[in-house]
């Protein structure tokens, strides 16, 4: 409320966003439930931009900012806009007019586009007021309740006091009714929240911020939301799922960050940057499946990924990895997160990554190609149970067979790679140690995984290691019979070799 009456920015925040705590969590948070990276780094970092992004929870709106209206500070947006890159290729005709003919104007746009300056409505008479609701054209909009239509222009809320109140109840069953948005524009071009998504929340407050409103972030000491988490790693895994399929279904939507929202000018570059970041991290699971999977064929085939480097080129790889460091210690500095949150929000990245990622990337295909549709049930939570039991339960789902197939490949690959080495003679125990780092600084990430692979009873279900040995070794052999490191064998009996090894 403190936030929302401000007299200087009050009028123009949409929302204010809180970060969720979680309860029933185990101690070491093995598969990152507490997302302390997410809420304590990147959140606190859009605050300075144009605010938050609405994650579905911990959230309290401003009404009209829901009804699609604009900000009052700001003139209200056109209903189109032609051209949303440039106004170069659009040129209009330059018109001079008077100034009661731009005010009427502008009041006519409103009208259509239904976005309000709340701050001139206020000054309508009573007169005026029902002359500017339109039957037809709210109706489109907001339904056909009268009593709903009237209390929207209500910047207050409450209740017309021209209605009946004996009609009341009769007016909301009305209004909550399933089918009362059916052939309108609610829910997809004239409200803010914006139906057939899995992450309707995203769009949300992508929707209020491209209006020209700005989000706050506010972090209490005291936890304002706390809710449950599913620490099973099935469950956390779909439930990553789904997020990630709610992303890739924006991108291949007309609301993509990519291209919409332009024609206002009123989402600020960074914070557009961040929401396209938003929507694309499920598409960086395909080069890290390819990255996790590296390590293990050049153990297998005894090449390596690069070349010798030259020093510029070490020089500029060195300078690469400082520069990531420095970044992350900055943020836990700043942040005031520990190394350990930081660490499994590291290791759950290309868990998510080579799983349900990779899967939401391919059945986000397919649901825009085929129209293949997934139907997702709410994950279980964790009930209130001191030995966390759920942690060590064992559900069965494909998801897992990416990351197991991972793991048994560079497991071999390591086993592999010491036993070639063994017959080798000591020349080859040097560059042996750096793809052995490699592989096992993806073992080491995927270490959690593999703890929810064994469970309690130290044990993986037989159909998980029978599917992951046959991928395993379908690869290898495919590796051997493609061989991409040596360009022939008449090539390199001439001495004209140009293979990683000349």
């Amino acid at each position: 409320m403190c936030f929302m009456m401000d007299p200087s920015v009050g009028r123009d925040v949409c929302y204010v966003q809180f970060p969720q705590r979680f309860d029933g969590i185990d101690r070491s948070d093995r598969y990152a439930n507490r997302n302390v990276v997410f809420f304590d780094v990147n959140m606190k970092g859009l605050d300075g931009i144009q605010g938050p992004v609405y994650v579905g929870t911990g959230c309290c709106f401003y009404r009209q900012a829901l009804y699609g209206y604009g900000p009052p500070s700001l003139p209200a947006l056109p209903k189109s806009s032609a051209c949303s890159f440039c106004c170069c290729c659009c040129p209009k005709k330059k018109v001079e007019k008077t100034e009661k003919e731009m005010h009427r104007d502008s009041r006519r746009e409103d009208l259509e586009s239904a976005i309000f300056n709340l701050r001139e409505i206020d000054n309508y008479d009573e007169y005026e007021r029902s002359m500017l609701i339109s039957q037809m054209s709210f109706e489109k909009s907001f339904g056909q309740s009268s009593v709903f239509i009237e209390s929207t222009l209500m910047e207050n809320g409450g209740v017309p006091e021209s209605v009946d109140p004996s009609t009341l109840i009769k007016e909301a069953i009305h209004v909550i009714s399933c089918g009362y948005e059916e052939k309108t524009e609610w829910g997809k071009e004239v409200s803010c929240w914006i139906y057939g998504s899995v992450t309707e929340d995203i769009l949300t407050g992508f929707k209020m911020h491209c209006r020209g409103w700005r989000s706050i972030y506010c972090m209490p000491i005291r936890p304002a939301f706390k809710g449950s988490a599913p620490i099973n790693l099935s469950d956390r895994l779909h439930q990553v799922l789904r997020w990630a399929l709610g992303s890739v279904e924006i991108f291949f939507s007309r609301h993509c960050p990519l291209w919409y929202g332009y024609g206002g000018g009123r989402l600020r570059w960074l914070q557009r940057l961040s929401y396209i970041n938003t929507i694309v991290y499920p598409f960086t699971s395909v080069p890290l499946v390819a990255y996790c999977c590296l390590p293990a064929i050049c153990l297998l085939t005894g090449k390596f990924i690069i070349p010798i480097l030259s020093n510029a080129a070490t020089i500029w790889f060195l300078g690469l990895f400082t520069s990531i460091i420095l970044t992350s210690v900055l943020e836990l500095r700043w942040s005031g997160i520990g190394i350990e949150d930081w660490w499994r929000n590291e290791q759950f990245w290309v868990i998510g990554g080579v799983s349900a990622h990779l899967f939401a990337v391919f059945q986000g295909i397919l649901k825009m190609v085929i129209g293949l549709d997934t139907n997702f049930t709410v994950t279980s939570k964790a009930a209130e149970d001191g030995d966390f039991a759920e942690l060590y339960v064992f559900k069965w789902t494909t998801v897992l067979i990416p990351p197991t197939t991972i793991l048994v490949l560079n497991l071999v690959g390591v086993v592999a790679g010491f036993s070639d080495a063994l017959n080798s003679g000591y020349e080859s125990w040097g560059p042996l140690f750096g793809k052995v780092f490699f592989a096992m600084w993806v073992i080491m990430h995927l270490y959690p995984f593999l703890k929810g692979l064994m469970g309690r009873q130290n044990r993986t279900p037989t159909i998980v290691i029978l599917w992951s040995v046959l991928l395993a070794s379908v690869f290898s052999l495919l590796w051997v019979k493609i061989d991409p490191f040596i360009t022939g064998a008449e090539t390199v009996a001439t001495g004209a070799c140009s293979s990683i090894d000349c």
